[in-house]
Order: structure tokens, then sequence, then C-alpha cells
């Protein structure tokens, strides 16, 4: 049997299609094609000095400190220079786009959705049974266990019991809106009575609740949603069609997208 494998661009869209990815694949495609129109309609133009840094800071975050590491990169992801260049470009006219279009709307957003960008920082360990948590829990407040403790017994994936079943910094919509409720009337650092939900009592150690400030890193987060959504609400008004020949054949298919 030859060593070498031979994979064309039909069996690639053959192995998308199976993986379900297509649709991901067009929203991708017709996000695109509505920015670059938008652009063009709102005249936004990109100077050489801003495709200089974006790819600058492209190859930063790929770590591409040499040329060779660029040309690896590029040959592993099937890019050619000039498409190399024009993902920096994509990258430039969606960000000018995005501030084009809200940046103008960030300080009234924040402060009609400032509640939703309080942030906690809380450990966790989830239990099935809720008697044993209500076991621990008490232990815990008499001092004859700790949280660490608790965590390097009851969680079982390996890097997460490490952690101690640290879960970052996580904002109210990041949590499920019973466990939000406790987590953010807490008087930090804490540890919450265990929680019931559906199908699992969570014992969660509130660390620090973290108050909202309107810093360029949140603006550019409030910025990158409020383009998300309205990318989305350009998308589920098209009804996009896809031709596709990857399967013998060449009738177009009508795909509507669906919000998720």
């Amino acid at each position: 049997m030859s060593n070498i494998l031979t994979i064309t661009d039909l069996d690639i869209i053959h192995s998308i299609k199976l993986s379900c990815q297509i649709p991901d694949v067009v929203k991708a495609i017709a996000s695109q094609k509505i920015i670059v129109q938008a652009t063009e309609e709102a005249g936004i133009k990109l100077t050489e000095a801003e495709l200089q840094q974006e790819g600058d800071n492209l190859r930063l975050a790929k770590k591409l400190v040499k040329a060779k590491d660029t040309w690896t990169w590029l040959e592993k992801h099937h890019l050619s220079v000039n498409e190399f260049e024009e993902l920096v470009y994509n990258n430039v006219l969606s960000r000018k786009l995005a501030n084009h279009l809200f940046s103008a709307h960030v300080e009234k957003f924040f402060y009609e959705h400032q509640l939703d960008y309080v942030a906690a920082v809380t450990y966790e360990v989830i239990f099935e049974d809720r008697d044993l948590a209500l076991e621990l829990f008490y232990a815990l407040e008499e001092g004859e266990i700790t949280f660490p403790e608790i965590a390097r017994q009851y969680i079982q994936e390996p890097e997460l019991r490490r952690a101690y079943g640290y879960q970052g910094l996580r904002y109210r919509k990041d949590f499920r809106p019973e466990i939000a409720a406790a987590v953010f009337l807490a008087s930090a650092p804490k540890i919450l009575k265990p929680i019931t939900t559906s199908k699992q009592v969570h014992f969660i150690w509130v660390e620090e609740i973290i108050q909202p400030q309107l810093d360029d890193q949140l603006r550019e987060k409030i910025i990158s949603e409020l383009f998300s959504e309205w990318l989305k609400q350009q998308i589920q008004v098209l009804e996009i069609v896809t031709k596709l020949d990857s399967d013998g054949n060449s009738q177009p298919q009508s795909e509507v997208l669906k919000p998720a």
C-alpha cells in the first residue's frame, strides 16, 4: 500500500457535509459577504498601517516569530500569501465596521445592562446526592474540612480537581438563573449552601464579586456582542441558496438559516 494519501477539495467538502458543519460554514460565508457590503455602503476604508498592525498581531498570536514559522503555518492551513493578506484584511474590516456601527452606543448599553457585567470568581463541586453535599457543607462550617479538601476528594476530572473546581471569572449570564441569584447576593468570600437544580447539586465557593468598569476590554466585548447580534439579525432575514456539487448533484439546495 502506498504511503501517499491524496485528499481532494471534494473529499473535504464531503467530510464537512457528513460532520454537519455546512450550516456553520454557510453562516460564516454569509457573514463575511454582509460585512463587505455594509462597509462599502458606509464608505469605510482601511489603511496600510492598520493592515500591517493586524498582520503583526496575527503572527504574534500564532507565535510565528521567524519567516520559516510563517511559511510552515501557511502550508499547514493551505493558505497562500495573498489569502493570508485577505484574512488580515477581513479581520480589520470586521472590527472597523463593528466600531462604526456600535462604538457610539456602548455607554448607553452598558448602563442599561450594567448588572449583566457584574462578574464572580467561583469554585464549584458538583454532586448528585444532596444529603452528602449538605453534610459536607455543615462539616465545612464547623471547620472539620476545607473546600480544597472537598474538591480533591469529590471532583473526578483531573485538571479540574487540581484547580480545586476553579470556574474562572464568569458573568451573570454564564450561570443558571437559580445559581446566579445566590452567587450575586453573596458577600464574598463565602461558601454557598448547596443549590439543587434539575439534575445536580452545586456546591459553590464565591471567592470574589467584581463590579463592572467600562474599560477598553469591556468596551470591546460589548461592541463585539452587539455586532454579533446585528450579524445574526442580518442573516435571519436572508434566504441563502447553497450550490454544492460534491455529491455529483448540481441542483441547488435552498437553505434558510434559522436561529439557534
